[in-house]
């Protein structure tokens, strides 16, 4: 170059650098993200979803107050801009952002952050597994409305997780209060609501939902976040979940060229990774996963109302809920064969309900059940089991030990293939198991509501605080699935649950905490009520053609998906 050009652009750079930056930053705008998910979203209303691939589409469209750094983990402000809070932490006052709008144009403010906490979280009528997390000691959070965009929480006691916790979806009153008042909301904004009807204030809207096909999300010209240059963010028009449910289809339409980006599963990597180069991705390798994956036996003592018949079979009903039983179930599941032949080696056993990815409250002194078939006949055997000549097992009364296995079908998790290796395993301790995969949803509503199943194999997702486990842990949580919403802890060690988690919620010491979370740790891995099996490594297979991109195992490869461009 000329040095006269030289220095011309030398000069420009620094008198006018927002020449060079408005430049740069309009042309990352435009292009779509292509996506796969799973199954349909059971619903696109936060409040009441209980799926991963329900609130996967639903974090595009909703936020709370505050957020965490996907790389420190800290909690940073979201729809609150700041907050303050009293010398005894009982009295938390946030300051609103006043640059947030809804979908339609409306501004977000305070009743909105009031509506969402007194009328849907702890509305009785409202099923809600936030109820539970927000819910300390039996006691309800204050909220109130100090301004247009001043909220003030006032707590019982005091609540550790509190600030976390305010990652609540928030919700929009003037959409939604009427559905309240007539008892509709429950019902609201299911997968048959028109797209332009669900308002949020995320990053993109839905605009299309073809079930069973696809659904298409589209830039939210309103978005409240900005770049570091100061321009509207997102930079991509569109993003698209297409509805695939079998993970080896995901797998050839990304190689070829349908999907934009993939999880690998271990047991692929070899095939994926040889084509880095000529098929134009990387694969990134975040750490272990969060999520667990598990099998649980139903132990709900409870009768149908309409059928006045038992959930569970008496017979079958005295085997789940014997921990001798369940204990010999944990060592029959041979987990480095599953690592291997699932995984390739990729993964990890899980022993306890967090994982290591978790940080400072994960605990790695649990009971661990090693692969030992001899083991767990002598515990059957002990427990007053019997094997007959042919092998098959018996319970002591002449009963054979047979019952349904169910799991969802074929998915991205993998989790039909692990049934499968569990099935096996089990069958070598006599048990006649009747594997039955069934859609996601049905399985689902199998937990959540008709309780008709024998034993099952899922999982949950999980992160870095325990106590937003406690939906799970407390004996009248929603997904307290082995025996959900008790009166009273049905055993002395749910009752220690209870307590572990109404004392973690108030201890503001960490080190206190983690001595209490440690128990529970070890509470879980004792009684077993879940059997878990492996953790997966999150690896993520993304085209090279997107800019920002920053994979981390807290947030996934798209946690700033607003602020992914698309390289020309």
């Amino acid at each position: 170059m000329p040095r006269n050009k030289l220095s011309l652009v030398f000069f420009i750079w620094c008198v006018f650098p927002w020449v060079f930056f408005a430049h740069a930053s309009q042309s990352h705008y435009g292009g779509s993200l292509v996506l796969a998910a799973s199954s349909d979203p059971k619903t696109f209303n936060d409040i009441v979803s209980t799926d991963v691939n329900s609130s996967t589409v639903t974090s595009l469209l909703f936020e709370g107050l505050t957020t965490a750094d996907p790389f420190t983990l800290k909690v940073i402000p979201n729809l609150a801009k700041s907050w303050d809070v009293s010398p005894d932490g009982l009295q938390w006052t946030f300051h609103l952002r006043q640059d947030v709008k809804w979908f339609d144009g409306t501004a977000f403010g305070a009743d909105d952050v009031v509506f969402t906490f007194n009328d849907l979280i702890y509305n009785p009528d409202i099923p809600s597994s936030s109820k539970d997390v927000l819910t300390i000691q039996g006691k309800p959070l204050k909220v109130e409305k100090m301004d247009d965009h001043t909220v003030r929480f006032t707590l019982a006691v005091k609540f550790a997780p509190f600030l976390r916790a305010m990652g609540q979806t928030i919700f929009p009153k003037h959409c939604l209060f009427q559905a309240v008042r007539e008892k509709k909301f429950s019902f609201t904004w299911g997968i048959d609501t028109p797209p332009q009807q669900i308002i949020g204030t995320g990053p993109f809207m839905l605009s299309e939902y073809h079930p069973g096909e696809r659904l298409v999300f589209k830039r939210n010209p309103y978005y409240w976040k900005k770049s570091l240059e100061g321009q509207a963010l997102p930079y991509l028009d569109k993003v698209i979940y297409l509805i695939i449910p079998d993970a080896q289809s995901q797998l050839l339409k990304f190689m070829d060229g349908e999907l934009d980006a993939t999880s690998v599963a271990g047991q692929d990597y070899p095939l994926l990774k040889p084509m880095e180069n000529t098929k134009n991705f990387h694969i990134y390798e975040a750490g272990a996963d969060y999520n667990s994956n598990f099998v649980t036996f139903n132990q709900n003592p409870g009768t149908n109302p309409q059928t006045h018949k038992p959930f569970v079979d008496p017979v079958q009903l005295s085997w789940f809920t014997s921990l001798e039983f369940r204990r010999a179930v944990a060592h029959a599941i041979d987990k480095k064969r599953i690592i291997e032949i699932l995984n390739n080696g990729f993964g990890l056993p899980q022993d306890g309900p967090m994982s290591p990815s978790s940080g400072f409250f994960y605990d790695p002194n649990v009971a661990v059940y090693d692969y030992n078939l001899e083991k767990a006949k002598e515990i059957l055997k002990n427990a007053g089991f019997k094997y007959q000549q042919d092998g098959t097992l018996e319970d002591s009364q002449g009963h054979p030990v047979e019952f349904n296995f169910y799991t969802a079908e074929s998915g991205n998790t993998g989790r039909d293939q692990m049934a499968a290796i569990i099935r096996s395993d089990l069958e070598r301790l006599g048990m006649k198991v009747n594997l039955v995969p069934v859609e996601f949803n049905t399985l689902v509503n199998k937990l959540m509501s008709s309780f008709d199943w024998d034993m099952v194999m899922i999982g949950l997702t999980g992160g870095v605080e325990p106590h937003f486990g406690q939906n799970v842990w407390k004996s009248s949580g929603g997904l307290h699935l082995w025996d959900p919403h008790q009166d009273k802890p049905a055993t002395a060690w749910e009752k220690r649950m209870n307590e572990i988690y109404d004392q973690g919620a108030q201890e503001l010491d960490e080190n206190k905490r983690k001595a209490l979370y440690d128990e529970f740790q070890r509470i879980a891995a004792d009684q077993l009520p879940v059997i878990y099996t492996v953790l997966n490594m999150d690896m993520y297979a993304v085209r090279n053609k997107f800019g920002n991109l920053k994979p981390t195992v807290n947030g996934g490869a798209f946690h700033n998906i607003e602020e992914l461009y698309i390289k020309k």
